[in-house]
């Protein structure tokens, strides 16, 4: 008997400890292996759902606040130390419930634990394009560039790579494994696929993933604008935009195009081709669901903006929460439209200079407007009828920024370095050494944490 209690209590010791071994793996999100022929090394699976806090698509919404509250008192890295992957990373990761998403110039998506930095899964989609390829560009080799979109509805990743032979193919894979689910060639019909760059972020509105379109660095070749939408339903044939220029005019700004309340697209070009005849370049154009144009605005001096190579595209429209439009470009010149009416050729409510010149994506807190310029980060603060530029920070050449509570983030690409600044005054009050950084990087953000892309390795950091 007295061997038979002791078998008992073992055996129920040994439960007790699978029990809590199983307990401690469901809550990193390790249960199983993923099973996919696209995937290769995996840890376990990734859940995503659509809970508060959650940054699945550039800058957490459509209309691309780029904003996560909670104040923050102390930073601390997270990870015991950055995660590597398989290739530059140009695409703001996004995070959806105990996950890191990261996309890569090598044609792969990760799927990180966000506590740890293990690698969950990983998908690689193909072979990618070499810059030998393509006639012009700075990204060699090039895979992912545009951030992708996650549809927490349906747990599906929507990306877009660059393959061999040279297209463009959405990819969707199920974010708790990493396995693709659809596929379907994305490059518009009669395009030049190979002048055609995909740097923008997707948006998923309407039941529709949209995709836009600009050039490669340098300008080179017959490219266009576009606007490409997919039904996620499936039904068959794309939905296209096409700026009409005799060539150019890309909307290649990296937080894509914004997303109107109503389901309305907001997207700006860079330089047409034409300085006779207005094409729609430098603008700001208003498309319906559909993609059909409804409206845009052009400042009056686009000739020259068409002329000099000076994008007014070279950010996205911001819709601020009073339903205005902001709109910055390379010259630095800010404008304020109205949305029930953009205004045409001239048609601001109100104009001003802002900085040196803006790229990437905005940032904003109700009407104040966080900018990313080459001579640093610049609040620009919106009333009914104007606008006024109330601090910036100390002059560098800034990623796009994001907002957590009292803090505006953004990496200084000259000196590879993450940095936070005051909000209320703009000082310096955070700087953390990043491997490299890529122009136009982001980082992101959930509740309590932070994490950005610094070159092929992935940084995760607590926020207290």
């Amino acid at each position: 008997m007295e061997d038979r209690t002791k078998v008992v209590v073992a055996v129920a010791a040994v439960l007790t400890a699978v029990v809590a071994v199983v307990a401690a793996t469901l809550s990193f999100g390790l249960l199983f292996p993923a099973s996919s022929r696209s995937s290769s090394g995996p840890q376990g699976q990734a859940f995503c759902s659509a809970a508060t806090g959650d940054w699945t698509t550039y800058h957490e919404n459509n209309s691309r606040d780029g904003e996560q509250p909670g104040a923050v008192t102390a930073v601390h890295p997270l990870w015991d130390g950055p995660t590597t992957v398989d290739g530059q990373v140009y695409a703001e990761p996004l995070v959806c419930g105990n996950a890191v998403f990261v996309a890569t110039e090598n044609d792969s998506v990760y799927a990180l634990n966000a506590s740890t930095g293990a690698v969950l899964w990983r998908t690689n989609l193909g072979t990618t394009v070499p810059g030998s390829d393509l006639p012009c560009g700075d990204i060699s080799p090039s895979g992912i560039t545009g951030t992708p979109v996650i549809d927490t509805a349906t747990g599906v990743l929507y990306v877009v790579a660059y393959l061999v032979p040279t297209h463009h193919v959405l990819f969707g894979l199920n974010v708790t494994t990493g396995k693709v689910v659809s596929n379907v060639t994305v490059d518009p019909d009669p395009a030049n696929v190979t002048a055609e760059q995909q740097r923008g972020a997707l948006a998923l509105a309407n039941g529709i993933v949209y995709v836009p379109y600009g050039g490669l660095y340098g300008d080179c070749g017959p490219y266009h604008g576009w606007v490409v939408g997919v039904r996620t339903s499936g039904s068959s044939g794309l939905l296209k935009y096409k700026v009409p220029t005799p060539r150019e005019a890309g909307i290649w700004g990296p937080a894509g195009e914004a997303v109107a309340p109503n389901g309305s697209l907001y997207v700006a070009t860079g330089n047409g081709a034409s300085q006779t005849t207005f094409d729609f370049g430098d603008s700001v154009i208003e498309l319906s669901p559909t993609l059909n144009e409804t409206d845009y605005f052009a400042p009056s001096n686009w000739k020259q903006l068409n002329g000099n190579d000076t994008d007014l595209g070279s950010t996205a429209p911001t819709i601020l929460s009073n339903g205005d439009v902001f709109q910055v470009g390379k010259a630095g010149m800010g404008y304020l439209l109205a949305a029930s009416h953009l205004g045409g050729i001239g048609g601001q409510l109100y104009n001003r200079s802002v900085c040196g010149g803006a790229y990437g994506g905005t940032a904003h807190v109700g009407l104040s407007l966080f900018v990313s310029c080459t001579d640093g980060v610049f609040d620009v603060v919106v009333n009914a009828t104007n606008f006024s530029v109330a601090w910036h920070t100390p002059s560098f050449d800034a990623g796009s920024p994001i907002v957590t509570g009292n803090i505006v983030w953004a990496v200084n690409i000259t000196s590879a370095r993450l940095t936070g600044f005051s909000i209320s005054t703009g000082a310096p009050v955070y700087s953390l050494p990043l491997d490299a950084a890529d122009h136009f990087i982001s980082p992101a953000a959930a509740p309590g944490s932070l994490f950005v892309a610094g070159g092929a390795l992935v940084y995760a950091y607590a926020l207290s």
